[in-house]
């Protein structure tokens, strides 16, 4: 069992930055592949990006490409996201999850633990 605790979300200004991070805990996190995931009210929840254990490459949805970074510490067991550039539309609840799927994959059904979920909140 892998637990999951997401950190850093708030309110912050259109075009300003936010650092999420995730602490993982409860298994050998290194070969766990992690991603963001983040839910707007009425929205489906969407993959936001994700960092391979393995090999450490990243994936991106289009939607934050270009202004958001995904890094791990496997020491400290953490998983951040950077994002960079605000919107309106980048608010939402953000999640971290993981898998041992070998393939990083977009569907939520696909990632086996959640965290509980940070809200961020983008003003105008």
């Amino acid at each position: 069992q892998v637990q999951l605790v997401e950190s850093g979300g708030g309110l912050v200004e259109a075009g300003g930055s936010l650092r999420l991070s995730c602490a993982a805990s409860g298994r050998t996190f290194s070969p766990y592949n992690m991603g963001w995931f983040r839910q707007a009210p009425g929205k489906e929840r969407e993959i936001v990006g994700g960092i391979k254990g393995s090999t450490m490459s990243t994936y991106y949805a289009d939607s934050v490409k270009g202004r958001s970074t995904i890094s791990r510490d496997k020491a400290k067991n953490m998983v951040y996201l950077q994002l960079n550039s605000l919107k309106l539309d980048d608010t939402a609840v953000y999640y971290c999850a993981a898998t041992l799927r070998e393939v990083l994959t977009t569907a939520p059904s696909s990632w086996d633990y959640w965290g509980q979920g940070t809200q961020v909140t983008v003003s105008s």
